[in-house]
């Protein structure tokens, strides 16, 4: 029978960062990565595009955590022990310059996504970490402070810590569902909204820098807003707002059947009484001007067009010809919009599920089970999600970390 100081069952991010924490911590540890299919770090591979989103340009734990719609309140310890400055400097010390972009978001300056892969790699395989492919884990169970774990072809290894980081494969919940944890039922988060106005209609390719969405639903008082970027698709809405608020009202959302009102204000941050007074000043400054020809909110032309034909204006009105009700319409429309959700398209970049293995159940200072002493998680194992951005790396990094090192602590005790 195969013997371990440390097994970690999943080859992904978390995986990988969790078993270098311990190796590189305690030189004479045996650590193990147990993967079940053929390749490794698969989303590291494709987040951001293939560039690989690392983390985010946000240093303090306290606005941090506000990025997490669930476990906010978990995270914030976690995050005054290794935050996403701490990853920086970690992928420095191993090679891997990161680059901040505008929005914030992370990226090695390569843009390469195999630049990271390339790393945890080669930083698994210099501490002396032991990586198996192809190897599923059917079955972990606990005898006398030991776990033997069971593969997929019958062979048992032993191991005296064990780290589940199976992301949201539903063979890794049911591990830990075995071992006595609550399961939180998983739902998607970080998708589209599909809609189908006719304000809409042909505008797909239009990007907004900033509006205001708000979502409610009928049959209770829950109502969620997000501002900031949006792109109008072909099936609906899309961009950094649509994707945060889903992932804030995912829950919600998935018990409606993904069917909801929306609000929206596209000229985010005014409100109706200023674009009225926008649209009167150009009345009175421009009157013997088309409307179609002087637009006050800067907005594209074609959204711009859509909107008055909303509005039943015609394209050859002059401003003059505008009464005060008409000019209330235009305003309500741009700030006031009122759609229907019709259903949830998926964010295929980096899908992100809410759910898992309940955070009550998790001691967060150092990512152990508190019913299975010796047991630990990270990663999206957990029913923590982030917003896209950088932010479940993050969470990754930091709970495989803390785990890691945790485990290398205690082997190294256990030595002495």
């Amino acid at each position: 029978m195969d013997e371990w100081d440390f097994i970690i069952v999943g080859g992904g991010a978390a995986g990988f960062f969790g078993a270098i924490a311990c190796a590189e911590n305690c030189s004479h540890a045996r650590v193990l990565i147990l993967e079940a299919t053929p390749r490794i770090l698969t989303k590291v591979k494709i987040s951001g595009g293939g560039r690989c989103n690392v983390t985010h340009h946000q240093f303090d734990p306290k606005q941090l955590v506000r990025f997490y719609p669930r476990g906010q309140k978990e995270l914030l310890g976690p995050f005054h022990k290794f935050q996403p400055k701490d990853t920086v400097n970690w992928f420095a010390e191993h090679g891997v310059e990161l680059k901040v972009e505008e929005d914030g978001r992370m990226f090695p300056i390569t843009n390469d996504s195999q630049t990271v892969i390339n790393c945890l790699y080669d930083a698994a395989k210099n501490s002396g970490v032991t990586l198996r492919k192809n190897a599923m884990v059917q079955n972990i169970s606990q005898t006398n402070s030991e776990f033997d774990i069971t593969l997929k072809n019958s062979e048992t290894l032993k191991a005296k810590y064990v780290l589940l980081a199976t992301g949201s494969m539903p063979f890794g919940v049911k591990l830990a569902a075995d071992l006595g944890h609550k399961l939180v039922s998983p739902v998607p988060s970080l998708f589209t909204f599909k809609m189908n106005h006719s304000l809409l209609q042909g505008l797909a390719g239009i990007s907004f820098t900033q509006i205001r969405i708000s979502l409610n639903f009928a049959n209770n008082s829950f109502e969620y807003s997000q501002a900031g970027p949006c792109l109008v698709t072909h099936w609906g809405l899309s961009g950094p707002a649509v994707l945060k608020l889903s992932a804030f009202a995912a829950r919600e959302l998935h018990d409606s059947q993904y069917k909801a009102n929306l609000n929206i204000n596209w000229i985010y941050p005014l409100k109706t009484e200023q674009a009225i007074q926008k649209l009167e000043y150009c009345k009175c400054k421009s009157p013997k001007k088309k409307i179609i020809n002087e637009n006050p909110f800067s907005c594209v032309r074609r959204f711009w067009e859509a909107v008055l034909r909303e509005c039943g204006i015609d394209e050859n009105d002059l401003f003059a010809e505008l009464t005060k009700k008409k000019l209330q319409d235009i305003a309500n429309l741009l700030t006031n919009s009122n759609m229907l959700l019709m259903g949830k398209g998926e964010f295929k970049d980096e899908f992100v599920t809410a759910g898992g293995v309940a955070r009550e159940e998790i001691d967060f200072r150092m990512m152990e089970s508190k019913l299975t002493k010796g047991l630990f998680f990270a990663g999206e194992i957990i029913d923590v999600d982030g917003v896209t951005g950088g932010f479940n790396f993050q969470n990754a990094w930091t709970g495989a970390w803390l785990a890691g090192n945790t485990i290398a602590t205690r082997l190294k005790e256990l030595e002495n």
